[in-house]
């Protein structure tokens, strides 16, 4: 197979990656519903109504960072930001995201390919050694 091929067989890939990738991203999008939240209560803030996580409440913050300290606090932030990632809605912008930077990174790495050598004039090849 020669670079000109793979290259156009790994775009044509791109292609595929890309458009599988964002159509199921978008019936994601619409058939996924909003995960509900584990609300302790709600806070109301110039009229606009704000759940409450027990994971958001100053007693729960105290007491993850009195059993880890402040590493804790940020593994646990990041534990939970990184699982949202993949529950309702937030996995459709999850595989959107996914499918792009894949394709991008296909695309980047077919039009890095070289171009292929030009074919040797001649049949007969030189014979090597010393001489």
């Amino acid at each position: 197979m020669t670079n000109a091929q793979l290259k156009k067989r790994l775009q044509r890939s791109c292609l595929a990656i890309l458009l599988v990738g964002l159509c199921s991203a978008m019936l994601i999008h619409l058939f996924a519903e909003d995960t509900p939240d584990d609300s302790l209560g709600y806070v109301i803030v110039n009229g606009t109504v704000y759940p409450l996580s027990t994971r958001d409440s100053k007693t729960y913050r105290r007491e993850v960072q009195r059993f880890g300290g402040k590493a804790a606090l940020v593994f646990d932030d990041f534990n939970r930001w990184f699982g949202d990632l993949w529950q309702g809605k937030k996995l459709a912008r999850t595989v959107a995201w996914i499918s792009a930077l894949l394709a991008l990174g296909i695309y980047v790495f077919a039009n890095s390919l070289p171009p292929d050598a030009p074919p040797e004039r001649g049949g007969a090849r030189e014979p090597e050694g010393p001489g």
